[in-house]
Order: C-alpha cells, then structure tokens, then sequence
C-alpha cells in the first residue's frame, strides 16, 4: 500500500502540472501556480512540522488545507504513523487525481488550447 499511495500521488502531480501546462499562455503565467499556491499550502501543510503540535483551532483550519492529506501520507508510507488517517489521505489524493483526470479528459475532448 506504502507504493500504491507514492505512485498515486505522483500520478496526481503529474496530471495536475499537465493542466497547468496547458493553462498557462506563457512561462511566467506558468510561474504563479507553483510560487503562489503550491508553496504556501506547502508550507502551512505540515510538511516541516505535525499538525498535532498546533493549537486546537489552528489545527482544525489546517485540516482544510489539501496538502496536509499528502504530507501525511507520505509520512505513514515511510514512518507508519501520519497526522490524519491513511484512509482519508488515500481518499483525497485518490479524489484529486479524479478530479484531474476528469480534466484532462474534458481538455482532450473539447481540445481547449490544444487546437490552434
């Protein structure tokens, strides 16, 4: 389970930065995802610390951040303990990656930005 839940979430990322790709009209367009939304939630997602140690309501407002279910993830498949449960972290990477594949199918489909 510990390799199902990795390659889950490198698939996930994967399609995800596909779709920024395709979103972005020019480099610095591409730019402001990663350095305005991925690095923040990067940071207040409990990856450089547990979100046990926060106090009780600031722990809860972490709880909607989704990179605190990839970071804990990651933590059970190497540590076998994380900060939420597996369950619900291979529940939300395994509902990102829906998400994302339902969009590149609709971006295949309709050819948004792929046709000139």
């Amino acid at each position: 389970m510990d390799g199902a839940f990795l390659v889950l979430t490198a698939a996930a990322f994967s399609l995800f930065g596909f779709i920024i790709g395709i979103w972005a009209k020019n480099f610095e367009q591409l730019a402001v995802v990663p350095s305005l939304v991925v690095t923040p939630l990067t940071f207040l997602g409990g990856a450089f610390y547990s979100i046990d140690m926060l106090p009780q309501p600031w722990r809860t407002v972490s709880l909607f951040n989704p990179v605190v279910y990839l970071v804990s993830g990651f933590r059970w498949s190497f540590y076998g303990v994380g900060d939420v449960g597996v369950a619900a972290s291979l529940g939300f990477t395994a509902g990102f990656m829906g998400v994302c594949v339902v969009a590149v199918w609709w971006i295949f489909r309709t050819g948004w930005r792929l046709k000139p």
